[in-house]
């Protein structure tokens, strides 16, 4: 399985306290005002919006908190927040692409260099690290909605590139550009996603072995716990029996 999806599984092992919950509600209104902000205000003529709005629900946003960041942006009394990507290199030279959304560039550098540089990493140049990734959209359902080869066909006639498969779900990817519509396709012929975002997909991996994911799972935590970071994304990978010891 790939990285992206196993370190998914290891932040659902961890569980999330009240705290990182309501830190990760947060973000994800953020993203939807913004989404409102830069388009229209209804989901249906914003397929940016559309997707934030999905992503948030998928997560248990409450429908309250959703309209309230709508409103926030169609009211103009929201902040101006700048988007940036940040590349870097964390233990074992992994590699690491860290999305922001910030109204103060230079304190969200800083906490971002000096989160690395305290976690066994290193800032790098934009452009460092991103040649090992692809922007993709991911659209992910359980396991429950049908074998592989159901999902398989489901994805060919919705217009996606790729599918993985395993006993704890299926995840469908696609060209960034067409999630809006191979999303809504597979929603008519499977249901309701678990998730579907875009994200950036390792094509190339670093292999960690035991300390190694314990020191990146160090980094990744330390970089989500700021506000002004919206994901963090690496091209680790690790054995099942490395995965088993987390």
């Amino acid at each position: 399985m790939a990285g992206h999806s196993k370190w998914a599984n290891i932040q659902h092992r961890k569980g999330r306290q009240d705290a990182a919950r309501s830190k990760l509600f947060s973000k994800l209104a953020k993203e939807i005002t913004v989404a409102a902000k830069m388009g229209d205000p209804d989901p249906e003529k914003n397929p940016r919006l559309r997707l934030a709005v999905k992503e948030a629900k998928s997560q248990s946003v409450p429908k309250d908190v959703i309209e309230r960041a709508i409103k926030k942006a169609i009211g103009g009394d929201a902040e101006n927040y700048d988007e940036i990507r940040y590349e870097g290199y964390g233990p074992s030279g992994v590699a690491v692409i860290v999305e922001a959304m910030t109204d103060n560039k230079n304190r969200t550098a800083s906490n971002v260099r000096s989160t690395f540089s305290k976690n066994g990493g290193n800032l790098g140049e934009t452009g460092s690290v991103g040649f090992m990734f692809d922007r993709k959209g991911e659209v992910t359902y359980p396991a429950t909605v049908g074998d592989a080869d159901t999902v398989m066909m489901a994805a060919i006639e919705a217009g996606a590139e790729d599918v993985e498969s395993s006993e704890e779900g299926h995840s469908i990817y696609c060209a960034d550009t067409d999630l809006n519509d191979v999303s809504t396709a597979l929603e008519a012929e499977l249901g309701e996603s678990e998730s579907t975002k875009l994200i950036w997909k390792p094509s190339t991996t670093t292999e960690l072995d035991l300390e190694g994911m314990q020191k990146l799972m160090k980094l990744v935590d330390a970089l989500e716990d700021d506000d002004d970071v919206q994901r963090v994304t690496t091209n680790f990978e690790a054995s099942d029996e490395v995965m088993a010891q987390l």
